[in-house]
């Protein structure tokens, strides 16, 4: 892929994330506040969308395999504790800081950018020290219909089930919420 085809791509998931609200600080932040899942339910479409489209690609013969790294739990599991409650105590996430930027936002250039430069500093400088203890355990390059040993669409329509019912939780969570404690049921 050229950088100008990558370059076109990232603008353009910018450009959708800015219209659709996502990029917004109070969208992001009202996920961990259990009060906007609109953040999550694009994210449990992308999933979806992403594991069909790879499914599909395989199985019509556009792509004969997808790579996949080894799977590092205990680097799995710190890294995303640190983003998660990054994202949460921050607000912001690596794309929409990208899109508040290219919005204009001195919040998200200043205090954004100075998280992403500090973040990829530190990570930087512990990575030696660190890599081997979170590599410990590391599992060999499969996935998950190959750990279960079962057809890779079966975890396709079981994730796109899982997706549903979260969304559908989400939905029913946000209008109890909003109906309040003296409204009728």
């Amino acid at each position: 892929m050229s950088i100008v085809a990558a370059l076109g791509i990232g603008f353009c998931f910018g450009w959708l994330l800015e219209k659709a609200g996502l990029a917004r600080y109070d969208r992001v932040v009202n996920v961990f506040r259990f009060r906007d899942f609109t953040v999550l339910k694009l994210l449990l479409s992308a999933l979806v969308v992403g594991s069909v489209g790879v499914q599909a690609s395989l199985a019509l013969g556009f792509s004969r395999s997808v790579p996949v790294p080894a799977t590092f739990l205990a680097g799995n599991f710190v890294g995303g504790l640190i983003f998660g409650v990054g994202m949460a105590l921050s607000g912001f996430c690596p794309g929409t800081i990208a899109a508040g930027i290219g919005e204009g936002r001195l919040d998200y250039l200043i205090a954004g950018s100075l998280g992403l430069v500090a973040g990829a500093w530190i990570f930087g400088a512990l990575y030696p020290r660190l890599f081997p203890l979170l590599a410990r355990g590391a599992h060999t390059a499969a996935t998950i219909s190959q750990w279960c040993g079962v057809d890779p669409w079966l975890i396709v329509v079981l994730l796109a089930e899982l997706a549903g019912i979260a969304c559908y939780a989400a939905e029913r969570a946000r209008r109890v919420a909003n109906r309040g404690p003296n409204r009728d049921a």
